[in-house]
């Protein structure tokens, strides 16, 4: 039987407030280890294990099939860490457990204001917004609103902090707000790997996969430069925070110059993907 709608919220948020309960009673190393662990047991089991298994074979063909599986347990429990490590923010960004790569020069990429900056589901993909906390940059972040309006509500509440120059859900009106936020001053910040019907086809892992133009439109039309950046986990809850420039030709033709910089844009994601695929959301809907 179908529950009512209101009823599965409320059954939902408890759940919700049942793992913060737990991610705030133990350590965070613990929490971190327990709700992987839990993930990598229990999540192959259910029906996304097979989407991830097909992407991973779409994007590693020649990888076995027993290496795929554990790759894909892998991921499981990355999603699991992360899911937990959410509610842990405050004691995440207020450790020595976050670090720029060595090789980054991250004070020259903060006098170029504002920028853009794209990141993916890999590792701690919530973290990335700490690079631009610590570097005193008033990051404006987009999400994608979830369907239940109490966990929404919870969740925005989480991140709010990490993002200094506002919060944005993904609206028809999203792109006049940041043109505006990027005029006051503000650092857009989008997660930009997953799927997009509305997109351009461009090459992922070799086979088309519909990306958003969104972000390359938008730092095209203002000028501002346009980076991927990525949260790699690391062992013991670290991270270290990377990001790469993504070329945006200025061209006379405005939507060849998107679909360039896009292309380049998830090039750049492939990359940083290979580095550790085990840390990447292969379960989600990618190619066609």
């Amino acid at each position: 039987m179908r529950l009512p709608q209101n009823l599965r919220h409320r059954l939902e948020f408890a759940g919700f407030l049942l793992a913060e309960a737990c991610a705030r009673a133990l350590p965070l190393e613990a929490a971190s280890w327990v709700s992987g662990s839990l993930w990598r047991l229990i999540a192959p089991r259910l029906r996304r294990q097979k989407r991830a298994l097909a992407n991973l074979a779409r994007a590693f063909p020649d990888m076995p099939l027993e290496e795929r599986t554990k790759l894909a347990a892998s991921m499981w429990e990355n999603l699991g860490r992360t899911f937990i490590e959410s509610f842990r923010f405050k004691t995440l960004i207020e450790s020595d457990r976050i670090a720029f790569a060595p090789d980054e020069r991250f004070d020259e990429v903060a006098r170029k204001a504002p920028f853009i900056v794209c990141g993916l589901h890999l590792g701690n993909w919530e973290i990335l917004a700490h690079g631009g906390r610590r570097m005193g940059l008033p990051i404006a972040g987009v999400y994608q609103r979830v369907s239940n309006p109490l966990v929404e509500a919870k969740m925005r509440r989480m991140r709010t902090p990490l993002y200094r120059g506002g919060l944005l859900p993904k609206t028809a009106i999203t792109a006049r707000a940041l043109i505006r936020a990027i005029k006051a001053g503000a650092y857009p910040s989008f997660l930009a790997d997953l799927r997009d019907d509305r997109g351009a086809p461009v090459p992922f892992f070799g086979h088309p996969a519909r990306s958003n133009l969104f972000p390359a439109l938008l730092a095209r039309a203002t000028g501002v430069p346009l980076y991927a950046g990525v949260a790699f986990r690391r062992p013991n809850v670290r991270f270290t925070i990377r990001i790469e420039p993504i070329l945006v030709p200025q061209t006379s033709d405005r939507d060849a110059d998107a679909l360039v910089a896009t292309e380049a844009l998830q090039r750049q994601f492939e990359t940083f993907i290979r580095e550790a695929p085990e840390q990447w959301m292969w379960a989600h809907r990618k190619w066609d």
